[in-house]
């Protein structure tokens, strides 16, 4: 085992390197089309408060990157209808919201959002979807719940799934763009997973999100759900030194990018100049998203935050803030949470062993 000063090195190197280049620049333009040709057409129309309904049917076109097209067109069916269902459920309980108090409609949102992400992690691990994780749907929810109804609730269920049908043809497309990877390496359909492995994929990003959400609605911030994504963040990366590293990766990140955001928003913009800011970011994010984490949230978090200031205008000064400590307040979460079940693996192994040499001592095994 390495020493702890090697570890740390390691640990600093990784935060600031990048990993090996791919042809990033295809699936991060077809990325970004799939957001700007809704947002221009919102625009057009002057209907830019539906932008987030748009921004989260357009996170369609992220998974399934690298993958063989016929795999990539259902992959990314089954996540837009996901997507889609969240942004249905979020304007729903949106609608709910305005005729219950701002504590009852904060804890609903909180309990909805920590249910979604178990659930939807579960449906992503059995069904090998990529990204991993419930990131993009729980912000789906959250955000557009959290946000007062800029349309009805079909309106949003119609604009999210065209614009994740949308994703998906440009998928389709991408095929000729150079997306084959008829050889790529990918989970065999075969592979399954038992109720026990399910049910602990659901209990991590249930409670990581329920515990962060808790804390962030008591810090008396305005966007608990930050907290929540930023607590489940680190949990989709294989391997638990990984996760570790996500979570810290998660706050640098943010923290830098806040300063890019500030940036943005520190002259008057108007709303075409947000959409052509938010689309750049698209891109620039998923060309660094693989290849350094800390640095592709460099550009995750203006994207995000002009999102926002796009459909639903906030003062900028406590957007920033809130955004850098409820992403602090869910890192450590997701931390504690990664590191409490390292110990509870480290304790159960520790056990077996026991028992096992108990057993070959006295041939009798012992109860547990």
């Amino acid at each position: 085992m390495p020493a702890a000063p090697t570890r740390i090195q390691a640990t600093a190197k990784r935060l600031i390197s990048l990993g090996p280049r791919r042809v990033d620049h295809i699936p991060a333009f077809r990325i970004a089309l799939g957001l700007e040709i809704p947002l221009s057409l919102l625009l057009v129309t002057g209907h830019v408060q539906w932008a987030m309904y748009v921004g989260f049917g357009a996170f369609t076109g992220i998974y399934s990157r690298y993958e063989p097209t016929r795999m990539r067109f259902r992959r990314q069916a089954i996540a837009g209808t996901l997507l889609t269902a969240c942004v249905t459920l979020g304007a729903t309980l949106a609608q709910l919201g305005e005729s219950m108090s701002d504590l009852a409609e904060s804890w609903t949102v909180l309990v909805a959002g920590s249910i979604v992400a178990g659930l939807v992690a579960v449906v992503v691990l059995r069904l090998g979807l990529k990204p991993g994780g419930a990131i993009f749907p729980l912000f789906a929810v959250a955000a557009v719940a959290s946000a007062p109804p800029a349309a009805p609730i079909w309106a949003a269920f119609l604009i999210a799934g065209a614009c994740a049908s949308l994703c998906v043809a440009l998928g389709l497309l991408g095929h000729w763009a150079g997306e084959r990877h008829p050889g790529a390496g990918v989970r065999t359909a075969t592979e399954t997973w038992s109720r026990a492995q399910l049910g602990t994929e659901f209990s991590r990003f249930a409670v990581a999100a329920a515990i962060a959400g808790m804390l962030g609605l008591a810090s008396g911030l305005p966007f608990p759900y930050w907290a929540q994504i930023a607590a489940i963040a680190p949990l989709s990366a294989p391997g638990r030194t990984l996760q570790l590293e996500r979570g810290l990766h998660r706050i640098v990140g943010t923290t830098l990018g806040i300063v890019t955001t500030a940036f943005l928003l520190s002259f008057p913009v108007e709303p075409w100049q947000l959409v052509v800011w938010v689309v750049v970011m698209q891109f620039l994010a998923e060309m660094y998203v693989l290849r350094n984490y800390s640095v592709a949230l460099l550009f995750i978090t203006p994207l995000a935050l002009l999102m926002v200031q796009l459909a639903h205008p906030q003062p900028v000064g406590a957007l920033l803030e809130a955004r850098v400590l409820e992403t602090a307040i869910g890192a450590v979460v997701g931390i504690a949470v990664v590191s409490a079940a390292a110990l509870w693996d480290r304790r159960a192994a520790l056990r077996d062993r026991a028992i096992g040499a108990a057993r070959d001592a006295t041939g009798v095994t012992p109860p547990r």
